[in-house]
């Protein structure tokens, strides 16, 4: 019984399964027909690599490399690429197809892509990683390119990363390509603005949540788990306008004030100590107690399945805005809708880096770059826009917004695709 229910929660922290299972969902809702489910539902093209690498030590390690790319209908592929020891083709394919819904609620006219690299950076030198990424973007070199697939940082993956992939993907076309890759430093050709465009684009929701809600930013009471890139950016832009960021949830403890957080001294503490936990401005909490604390808006920004069928009855934030990718599993979506949670899924809340992305992309392909105001107004109106055709969906098909996010995106795919016709 207990193997067996292992199992099952196993299939439920699936990310290719959950992201079939919410495909299904909006399929059904938009009565598309089973040959265009297939067309949307596979993945364009998928590529295994070894990446063979002489470690620092002399000794010779093989590592293994993906890049998927689900959609190209609407664009380039786009999609980060992670190096982690526990990636899987399995995820990599979700976080692919992810993206191609991701861009097409955003309307920027990408497809979705996504990589990966098994390894552990953590006990890997600078040198080994920089070999790593160098061989394996020669290994993928032909399935990239500012009109064919435009990769990014994820998890573990940097703008250094980025610079690396950059300077590979020139020296084999004899000539510098900015546009091959987003998240570059922008001495490279990056955009000014990137570095807080996830974290941005979730306070620009979150906002337009609480409009709903009759909520002041003052009133609202935010939990962040996750005080990386995203959920630190987010935790810093959300408390300057206004909002009580009253706990921050972390891999090694949590911490608490009712009264809000002093983010910029945490990050401070953080620096210093390595930690969050015993930060003076604040109590150390149980992470558990704290992902579950009370509050107007609940921020995951770390990673998937945080939020499962074991743990989402114990929810009580008004509002989730998902600023990590799949956080919540594709069974805990139902538990939320029971309990009335207020979802901004996914695909939806961390837009704002890829919007950016494509600003970068934009602005490398013109030799033409904007100014920091430039960029976050147009972030804003991108996910001003994103957020109103989600919620319409939401209410015109009375469905939950995740459903109408993803509603939305399949319908904008497939009527490219019908435009376009199937080539043969």
């Amino acid at each position: 019984m207990v193997a067996e229910a292992s199992k099952e929660f196993e299939r439920e922290c699936n990310p290719w399964l959950a992201a079939e299972a919410r495909f299904n969902r909006a399929a059904e809702k938009l009565g598309l027909d089973d040959g265009m489910r297939k067309v949307l539902k596979t993945p364009a093209r998928e590529l295994t690599v070894s990446i063979p690498i002489v470690l620092d030590d002399g000794r010779l390690e093989v590592f293994t490399g993906y890049r998927v790319q689900h959609s190209i209908a609407r664009g380039p592929g786009k999609g980060g690429i992670r190096y982690a020891p526990d990636v899987t083709i399995d995820e990599v394919r979700a976080l692919a197809s992810w993206m191609t819904w991701k861009c097409a609620v955003a309307n920027i006219p990408y497809g979705g892509a996504k990589g990966g690299v098994i390894c552990d950076p953590t006990i890997l030198s600078q040198g080994e990683l920089e070999r790593i990424t160098r061989r394996y973007t020669a290994a993928i070199i032909d399935f990239i390119g500012p009109e064919v697939d435009v990769p990014a940082p994820d998890m573990n993956t940097n703008e250094q990363t980025m610079a690396w992939i950059m300077d590979t993907y020139s020296m084999h076309k004899g000539q510098t390509v900015t546009a091959v890759v987003t998240g570059k430093p922008v001495n490279l050709g990056g955009s000014r603005g990137r570095t807080e465009a996830t974290g941005r684009g979730c306070m620009i929701v979150a906002l337009q949540a609480l409009k709903r809600f009759g909520i002041a930013p003052q009133e609202a009471r935010v939990v962040i788990q996750g005080f990386g890139n995203v959920g630190g950016m987010a935790a810093q832009l959300m408390e300057k306008a206004g909002f009580r960021i009253v706990a921050i949830v972390e891999y090694d403890g949590a911490v608490y004030n009712a009264m809000g957080l002093d983010i910029s001294a945490l990050a401070k503490h953080r620096k210093e100590t390595g930690s969050i936990v015993d930060f003076a401005g604040g109590e150390n909490m149980d992470r558990e107690e704290a992902m579950f604390l009370p509050c107007e808006i609940l921020l995951p920004a770390a990673r998937e399945n945080v939020i499962t069928s074991h743990n989402a009855h114990k929810i009580r934030a008004k509002i989730l805005c998902e600023g990590a990718n799949g956080p919540t599993t594709a069974l805990a979506d139902e538990m939320l809708a029971d309990n009335k949670v207020f979802v901004i899924p996914d695909i939806l809340a961390n837009g704002g880096g890829v919007t950016v992305s494509y600003f970068e992309w934009v602005q490398d392909r013109q030799g033409y770059f904007w100014n920091e105001e430039m960029v976050n107004q147009r972030l804003e109106e991108i996910m001003v826009n994103s957020f109103n055709d989600v919620a319409a969906y939401s209410d015109s098909h009375k469905v939950d917004n995740r459903t109408a996010a993803y509603m939305v995106a399949l319908d904008r795919v497939a009527f490219a695709i019908r435009l376009r016709g199937i080539y043969a």
